[in-house]
């Protein structure tokens, strides 16, 4: 097996008396789709953040592409390749949809947000704004003013924003959300394509949608990981079935 592009080690993370994470280890695949699923309460949310940096756990470490990056703020591991998109939209709504993207890859090359109003003109910027927005299909829409968008567009110009950052990983949390089964579908598709750019944590409550995407999937209950595997292997496993897999019979 190849070094993962991302991986978490013994990741810990207490409020007080609850144990939000629990000695999480778990990785990402170069072009691979590991899904991260459980229920409600599960800590999912806890642990993404502690990846992502918007949170420091009390303990273990983050690997981004061999790098310890457990220190380094959110901006920073953006910088060095995560993108993520969020389960609530953090898109700038009045802003057209090529400035959104443009935002995007003038926070990739570090520069500061003062510079916004000159960082338009850059033609270097608005060449990765406008690929990465053909990359997900919006090429019709540069001009729109984002609050415009379906809701289906907005999660595809979230991707454009993060594909802005050149990243070695993705980190999805619930692209599907609020999408209907058209969205979904066309959602679906373009992450099996984006995996083959770079591989993709996603974080999903859509079973339908994981099962035909990831090609591994950890369970997370109660902070800890109970079970890793194939869809194959976490179909059949009965302590997913009776901890999650069981709500949706």
């Amino acid at each position: 097996m190849t070094d993962p592009v991302l991986q978490t080690i013994g990741i810990s993370k207490a409020f007080g008396a609850l144990q939000a994470s629990k000695n999480v280890t778990l990785d990402l695949q170069p072009g691979e789709i590991h899904a991260l699923i459980g229920p409600n309460g599960a800590g999912k949310s806890t642990l993404i953040q502690q990846i992502a940096g918007n949170l420091r756990p009390d303990d273990g470490q983050v690997i981004l592409a061999g790098e310890n990056v457990t220190g380094l703020t959110t901006a920073q591991r953006a910088r060095r390749g995560l993108a993520r998109t969020f389960q609530i939209s953090a898109l700038a709504m009045e802003d057209t949809v090529l400035q959104n993207a443009i935002l995007g890859a003038l926070g990739a090359s570090g520069k500061p947000w003062a510079f916004f109003g000159a960082a338009l003109k850059r033609q270097d910027l608005r060449q990765v704004a406008e690929t990465a927005l053909a990359r997900v299909g919006l090429s019709d829409h540069v001009a729109t003013r984002t609050a415009e968008l379906s809701h289906g567009q907005r999660r595809q110009l979230e991707v454009a924003v993060a594909l802005t950052l050149k990243p070695k990983a993705f980190i999805m949390d619930e692209p599907m959300a609020g999408l209907g089964t058209e969205g979904s579908q066309q959602m679906t598709q373009l992450l099996h394509e984006l995996r083959q750019e770079a591989p993709i944590l996603l974080v999903e409550h859509d079973t339908d949608a994981v099962f035909a995407l990831a090609d591994r999937i950890s369970v997370l209950v109660y902070g800890e990981i109970i079970a890793t595997g194939s869809v194959d292997d976490i179909r059949r496993n009965p302590k997913v079935r009776e901890a999650y897999l069981g709500e949706e019979d």
